[in-house]
Parts: structure tokens; C-alpha cells; sequence
């Protein structure tokens, strides 16, 4: 079970570097479409159930929409800010890494933390207007470095891309546990973008 885990961080780390080097930004998104559907599919750590239907039609997303991938500056935070987040099991710790500008149409400073679970890393969740109805109303994840998801950087910005968006493990199965998008990283702005629910759901 625990290398079952370890080789699901290790698959979504080396996704994601195939990604990263990817000179195109639309192939390097349907890479990572394919590997997430493998992963889904055939991975004994798979959060969904067996008989799942989108084990067999893959994730749905919404189409590619090279507008919403930018670069950003890190900034750094007002004042130091740590807090406790609700999981789908209990409580895990997050500090203020800064914050991260989100450019028009969203047009918000969202906040960027450092995850004290598993080994820590930059955590990135939002939660935008279309939370709960296409797609989970506890958010998505954009940047999760403990597990390797993340774009890269240069030049000192951080590569964001919002069709990137995509759903935590508990939104499939209550077996997993989840950190949920505090205040900071909740926007009104629908991001009709990444991961989104099955048009059943």
C-alpha cells in the first residue's frame, strides 16, 4: 500500500516532467490528459471505484484555452499567516508562502502556501465561481509540488496554467484526504477550464 502511494507521486512527478518539456503548450495539456486517465485506469492507487464508469470514458475537461496560461511573480506575503484547513478527514497545517497575481479576466492576488503535509511544498488551491456545480465545490488544485505537479518556473515567475485545473483524490473517494481552498484562494471569476464534473453529475 505505501509504495502503491510512493509510485503514484513518483507517475504524477515524471508526468509532469514530460510535460514541462513539452515545447507545446495545447500537446503538452493532452500529454497530461492521457497520463491522468492511465493513472485513473490502471494504477492500484487509483481513487476511483472499480466499477467507475471514468475508468473506461476518461476525466472530462473543458477545451484547451491557451489564454489562461501565464507567468506571475511570486510576492511576498504583508505578514507572516499560517492557518488550519479543513480536510476530508481532519486538519492539516498551511503557511503563507505570498502571493501569486491572477491576471484579467480574473484579476485577483491569490494566496500561494507551503503545505506542512507529507514533506511540504507550494500548494496552490482555487476555488472559483463554478464550485459545486461543474466542478467540486471543494475546489481544484492548480500547483501541488509535494507530489511534482507543477509547471516549472523562470526568470523568478512561476508558470501557472489554468487549464491545469484538476480535481483532488476526494472528491472520487472519502478514502483520501484532501486539503479544501481556504478564504484566499477563492475567486468569484468562473474558470470554465481544467478538470470539470461529468455532464451526468
Amino acid at each position: 500500500m505505501l509504495l502503491d502511494l510512493l509510485d503514484w507521486r513518483r507517475s504524477v512527478s515524471r508526468l509532469y516532467a514530460e510535460v514541462r518539456a513539452s515545447g507545446d503548450p495545447g500537446a503538452g495539456h493532452r500529454l497530461w490528459r492521457e497520463g491522468r486517465d492511465e493513472l485513473f485506469l490502471r494504477h492500484p492507487q487509483s481513487p476511483l471505484a472499480a466499477e467507475d464508469p471514468l475508468r473506461e470514458t476518461g476525466l472530462p475537461y473543458w477545451p484547451y484555452d491557451p489564454s489562461l496560461r501565464f507567468s506571475t511573480a511570486l510576492l511576498a506575503p504583508d505578514e507572516p499567516e499560517s492557518l488550519t484547513v479543513s480536510t476530508s478527514e481532519g486538519d492539516t497545517r498551511l503557511t503563507l508562502a505570498g502571493k501569486v497575481h491572477l491576471p484579467d479576466p480574473i484579476g485577483r492576488d491569490i494566496n500561494l502556501w507551503w503545505l506542512a503535509q507529507y514533506a511540504g511544498g507550494l500548494f496552490l488551491p482555487l476555488r472559483d465561481g463554478i464550485a459545486g456545480t461543474t466542478s467540486y465545490g471543494g475546489g481544484r488544485y492548480l500547483l501541488d509540488t509535494a507530489k511534482g505537479a507543477d509547471l516549472g518556473s523562470a526568470g523568478g515567475e512561476l508558470l501557472l496554467d489554468l487549464n491545469f485545473l484538476y480535481h483532488p483524490s476526494c472528491r472520487y473517494s472519502p478514502k483520501w484526504s484532501c486539503p479544501l481552498a481556504p478564504t484566499g484562494n477563492r475567486v468569484p471569476y468562473e474558470v470554465r477550464a481544467g478538470e470539470r464534473m461529468p455532464a451526468s453529475s
